[in-house]
C-alpha cells in the first residue's frame, strides 16, 4: 500500500475511497466493500449527508478502527467558531467512530474571516476531536495564507489527468502539505480519452487505473476515487501496483489540463490550469 507523509506528522494511505453522492445503502455497501478490498482511507463530509452510513460501515467492518484513516469536512455555511464546533460534534455523533483522523474546511467562504475559522478548526484538534486538520478547494495563494496561520495536513481539490494544479502542487510541496485529488477520474471523463485508452490496452488494465497511477506516482499526492461498483472499487485499488514509465507520464502530462468538472456558483477564482 502506498502512503503519503506530511510535515504535520501524518502518514496517510495514498489511495482512499470517496463517498460524494453516495447515501444510504449505497454509502454503507461502498465503504464495506472498499474496506474489504483493502482501502484504509475513507472520505466523507457534512454536505454528503452520509456520515451515519459511513460510520456504521466502518464500525461493522472487520477492520480495526485504528487502521482506518477517516476524513470529514465542515460545510462553508458554518465557518464561524460556534458553527465549526457545533457541526463537528454533530459529525462525530453521526459517524460514531471516535475522533476523526482529519477535519477539513470544505470550501472557502469570504463571508467568514479566514483566521477565526482556522482557529476554531485548531480548537477542535486541540480538544482531541480531530487528529489533523486541513482545507479543501483552496487555491495556492489562499493555501499559503492559511498555512501561515495553522499547520495543515492536506488541501483536497479536483485534480486529474485533464486538470492541472501546478501552482498548488508547488505551494503544497514547499510546505509539506499533501494534495488530495477528488474526482480523480474527472467524473468518468478520462475513460474515453484516446491516449489513456491506448496506454491501458497496452498494459491490459483500465484507463481509470492508468489515470490513478499517474496521480499516485506524484510526490505528496493522494486520490479518493468513488464507485458504486464492487469490481471497479477493486480495480481502482489495484492501480497502486502500476508504475508508469517516464514516457507514459510525459504523454499524460501533455494532455489538455483545463477540464474542470466541479465549478459551483460560489467557487472562487482559481490558479491558471497547468501541470
Amino acid at each position: 500500500m502506498l502512503y503519503v507523509s506530511t510535515a504535520s506528522g501524518a502518514r496517510i494511505p495514498a489511495l482512499g475511497y470517496g463517498t460524494w453522492r453516495l447515501s444510504g445503502t449505497e454509502a454503507y455497501d461502498g465503504v464495506r466493500t472498499a474496506l474489504d478490498v483493502g482501502y484504509r482511507q475513507i472520505d466523507t463530509a457534512q454536505l454528503y449527508a452520509n456520515e451515519a452510513d459511513v460510520g456504521r460501515a466502518i464500525r461493522e467492518s472487520s477492520v480495526d478502527r485504528d487502521d482506518v484513516f477517516v476524513t470529514t469536512k465542515v460545510w462553508r455555511d458554518f465557518l464561524d467558531r460556534d458553527g465549526i464546533l457545533r457541526t463537528t460534534d454533530e459529525s462525530l455523533a453521526k459517524l460514531d467512530v471516535g475522533p476523526v483522523d482529519l477535519l477539513l474546511i470544505h470550501w472557502p467562504n469570504a463571508d467568514f474571516p479566514l483566521e477565526p475559522a482556522l482557529d476554531a478548526l485548531r480548537e477542535v484538534q486541540q480538544a482531541g476531536k480531530a487528529k489533523y486538520i486541513g482545507v479543501s478547494n483552496y487555491p495556492s495563494a489562499l493555501l499559503a495564507k492559511a498555512a501561515n496561520h495553522v499547520e495543515l495536513t492536506t488541501n483536497q481539490v479536483e485534480y486529474h489527468c485533464l486538470l492541472g494544479q501546478g501552482a498548488l502542487l508547488s505551494e503544497a510541496r514547499a510546505r509539506g502539505i499533501a494534495l488530495t485529488a477528488y474526482c480523480p477520474l474527472a467524473q468518468g471523463g478520462i475513460i474515453a480519452d484516446p491516449t489513456l485508452q491506448e496506454m491501458a490496452a497496452a498494459r491490459g488494465v483500465t484507463a481509470a487505473q492508468i489515470a490513478l497511477a499517474w496521480l499516485l506516482g506524484q510526490e505528496g499526492v493522494m486520490a479518493i476515487p468513488k464507485s458504486r461498483n464492487a469490481g471497479r472499487i477493486a480495480e481502482n485499488f489495484a492501480a497502486q501496483d502500476i508504475e508508469l514509465t517516464a514516457d507514459e507520464r510525459a504523454r499524460i502530462d501533455a494532455l489538455p489540463k483545463d477540464g474542470r468538472t466541479v465549478d459551483p456558483p460560489f467557487n472562487i477564482p482559481w490558479d491558471a490550469p497547468a501541470l
